[in-house]
């Protein structure tokens, strides 16, 4: 009755333990579908502007003539067989200022397609003295590329983001201790990689061939933040789509990624490797 009582006793307690570390507490859900932070592509606006000043300025012409000037003559409409007897180099009109604006139609911006895209983690840890490596993964990524494949020294890379609730190990257990105490997922939904330099990229790149560079950014990690540079392999897979890997190493120190005390689990590897595979179309 006394061992009985014991065990009862000892089981009580590691319930306890374990529900403290939020090994059995059922993490937050995921607040919604996640999306891609907008990116203001280089160009873009000049082109705009230039097209809004030529109308703003053909529109005040139209509003300064006065008909009752008559210096003034009204436009007469041209009939349709002076216009069909007209020679061509007469129909030809030279080209205008409005025309000859430039364009971002070189730059396609490619958004990350989360349904053929996955961002993952590997850790070794010992678990029950059997030594093995911590997989965890998810599809919830999103970000955007901007990339004119004949002048890569222009591309562009947005944020990129992950929703932290949504990666999962084979493991519940575990699961539950990554998003409850060591990412603390209920207070910090997404990881963040906001990029600040794009290094080594070629001049140019051909449909069909791939490119290799270092991206250059701030990974946040709950609310702390730390500079990061993942090695890149692209391939222009096509005109409206771009896809590839990236890869980086952290580690659990630099973000206090701390493992809480849980039985069988041991020698948690401090450094982790992260990957991003990502296919990219136009958006």
């Amino acid at each position: 009755m006394t061992y009985l009582k014991t065990q009862s006793l000892v089981l009580l307690a590691l319930i306890t333990l374990l529900s403290a570390c939020g090994v059995l507490r059922e993490p937050a859900a995921a607040s919604g579908p996640i999306a891609a932070v907008p990116l203001e592509v280089a160009g873009a606006t000049e082109a705009a502007d230039l097209t809004s000043t030529s109308n703003e300025s053909e529109t005040a012409a139209a509003e300064t003539a006065d008909p009752a000037d008559p210096t003034t003559e009204p436009m007469e409409a041209v009939p349709e067989a002076s216009m069909e007897e007209a020679a061509p180099e007469e129909m030809t009109a030279e080209p205008t200022e409005k025309a000859a604006a430039p364009a971002a139609g070189d730059v396609t911006v490619f958004e990350i397609s989360q349904d053929i895209s996955q961002v993952r983690f590997e850790l070794d840890e010992d678990l029950r003295g059997n030594r093995l490596t911590v997989v965890g993964m998810t599809d919830k990524v999103a970000g955007q590329i901007a990339v004119n494949y004949a002048d890569l020294s222009t591309m562009q890379v947005g944020e990129i983001r992950i929703n932290a609730r949504a990666l999962a190990t084979d493991n519940n257990f575990r699961n539950r201790a990554i998003q409850n105490e060591i990412l603390d997922t209920g207070s910090y939904e997404f990881i963040t990689f906001t990029p600040t330099a794009v290094n080594d990229l070629p001049h140019s790149v051909a449909v069909g061939d791939s490119v290799q560079f270092m991206l250059v950014g701030n990974l946040t990690i709950r609310d702390i933040s730390s500079e990061v540079t993942f090695a890149v392999q692209a391939t222009a897979v096509s005109a409206t789509q771009f896809s590839g890997t990236a890869t980086a190493i952290v580690t659990r120190e630099t973000y206090g990624l701390q493992i809480p005390s849980v039985p069988n689990v041991a020698n948690v590897e401090d450094e982790v490797e992260l990957y991003i595979a990502f296919t990219a179309n136009a958006a």
